[in-house]
C-alpha cells in the first residue's frame, strides 16, 4: 500500500505541477482508433472507418512527449478506443502519467474491465432515458440496456464511471431527467453538445460528423432555461460535472448567437488521430506529427496556426470551448474553485485502490 501511495502521490504532484504551467497545453485528446462498433446518426466516424492505427510502443512513446511538453490530462477515444487489443498497455501507460479519462459507448467496458481499473473516469455515452430512442439515436438494438448496465457494472466494481449525453434537439427536453436519474445512483454526469463538421477538406485531421437536421438545436430557449437548471442544480448536486463558466458561454451562445470566447486550440489543447497527426482540433487539417512536437510548438508555422483557431467561429464542440476557458493555468485554477467537491471521485477512487493493494494476495 505504500508503495501505490508514494506513486499516486508522485502522478498527483506531477499533473498539479504541470497543471499550473505558463505557455503550455494541459489537455489533449488522443482518439486511438477509428473503428466502430455503434452506428450513431450523429456521427459519421463508423461510416469512414480505418484499419490503420499506430501499434501500441508508439502511442506510449507519443504519450511522453505530452507529458514532457506539459499536458496534464488526457482522453483516450476513437472511434471506440476499446475495440483495440492493446487498448489495456495504452491505457496503463497513460494512467501512470496523466488525469485520464477512457470513452465508450457502453458496450466494451465490462469486456475490458481490467484494462480500466487505473484510469480516473470511465466515460459512457447514453443519450435518453427511453431506451427506444436511444437505441435509434446509436443505431444499434439494446445499447441502451447494455449501457446501463454497464455504468452499473463498473460503479459496483469501484470504477469511476461517469454518463455523457450529447445535449441535441432530440432530447434536449430530457437533460434534466437524465441528470436526475443517475445522479441520484451517485452516478457523476458531464455533457456533450451536438455540433457537426462545419468544413470539408482532404487533409481534415478527423471527420465526425455531417450536419442531421434531428439533432440541430433550434429551440434556443429551451438550451436557455437547461443552462439555468443545471446551473441552479448544481448547488446542491455535486455530480454535475460542468463548470458555471461554461454553462454561461452556451447560454450567452443561444441567448444572443454571440461567442464570448476565443478557441485556444495549439494554445490550452491538441487532438492527436490514429496515425499521430495532431492538430489544434479535429476539425482543421492536421498540422504535424506528435513525434515532432518537442521541435515545432514554439515554431512560427505553429504561432500562426494559434492565430487561425483563435479567429474561428467554425464549431460549438463543447470539449473545445471547455478547455479554451480553462486549459490556461488561470483557467485550472478557476475550475479548481468551480469543482473542488469533485475531487472526492479521485480521492474515493485512490483511497479505494490503496485498500485493494493492502489486502492479502
Amino acid at each position: 500500500m505504500k508503495n501505490y501511495l508514494t506513486s499516486s502521490f508522485k502522478k498527483t504532484a506531477a499533473v498539479a505541477a504541470r497543471s499550473l504551467l505558463p505557455r503550455k497545453p494541459h489537455h489533449a485528446q488522443w482518439m486511438i482508433t477509428r473503428k466502430c462498433n455503434y452506428r450513431c446518426r450523429g456521427c459519421n466516424v463508423w461510416k469512414e472507418q480505418d484499419d490503420r492505427e499506430l501499434p501500441a510502443e508508439d502511442i506510449k512513446r507519443g504519450l511522453d512527449i505530452l507529458k514532457d511538453l506539459g499536458i496534464a490530462e488526457i482522453v483516450i477515444s476513437g472511434g471506440n478506443p476499446l475495440m483495440r487489443k492493446d487498448a489495456e498497455e495504452i491505457i496503463e501507460h497513460a494512467s501512470r502519467l496523466f488525469v485520464t479519462t477512457v470513452y465508450d459507448n457502453g458496450s466494451m467496458a465490462t469486456k475490458k474491465i481490467e484494462a480500466l481499473r487505473s484510469v480516473d473516469f470511465v466515460a459512457i455515452s447514453i443519450d435518453s432515458l427511453d431506451p427506444e430512442k436511444n437505441d435509434y439515436i446509436k443505431g444499434v438494438p439494446g445499447a441502451w440496456k447494455t449501457a446501463v448496465e454497464t455504468v452499473e457494472t463498473l460503479h459496483n466494481e469501484g470504477i469511476n464511471v461517469a454518463v455523457t449525453p450529447t445535449i441535441s434537439q432530440m432530447n434536449i427536453h430530457e437533460i434534466v431527467d437524465i441528470t436526475n436519474y443517475f445522479s441520484q445512483k451517485g452516478i457523476p454526469l458531464w455533457y456533450c453538445l451536438y455540433s457537426f463538421d462545419m468544413m470539408s477538406d482532404a487533409n481534415q485531421l478527423f471527420r465526425i460528423g455531417k450536419m442531421n437536421d434531428e439533432f440541430v438545436i433550434t429551440d434556443n430557449q429551451a438550451m436557455i432555461k437547461l443552462c439555468d437548471d443545471l446551473k441552479e442544480m448544481k448547488k446542491k448536486d455535486h455530480n454535475i460535472l460542468i463548470t458555471n463558466k461554461l454553462l454561461k458561454a452556451i447560454r450567452d451562445l443561444y441567448q444572443s448567437d454571440k461567442r464570448t470566447w476565443n478557441c485556444r486550440a495549439l494554445d490550452n489543447f491538441l487532438v492527436v488521430d490514429h496515425l499521430g497527426r495532431i492538430a489544434g482540433c479535429h476539425v482543421h487539417k492536421f498540422a504535424s506529427s506528435v513525434f515532432d512536437l518537442p521541435k515545432i510548438w514554439k515554431s512560427e508555422e505553429f504561432n500562426s496556426l494559434r492565430k487561425t483557431y483563435r479567429e474561428c467561429k467554425q464549431c460549438t464542440y463543447l470539449c473545445y470551448i471547455f478547455y479554451s476557458l480553462h486549459g490556461s493555468p488561470y483557467g485550472n485554477l478557476t475550475l479548481a474553485r468551480d469543482q473542488w467537491k469533485n475531487a472526492r471521485f479521485l480521492l474515493k477512487k485512490n483511497n479505494s485502490k490503496s485498500l485493494n493493494s493492502a489486502k492479502p494476495q
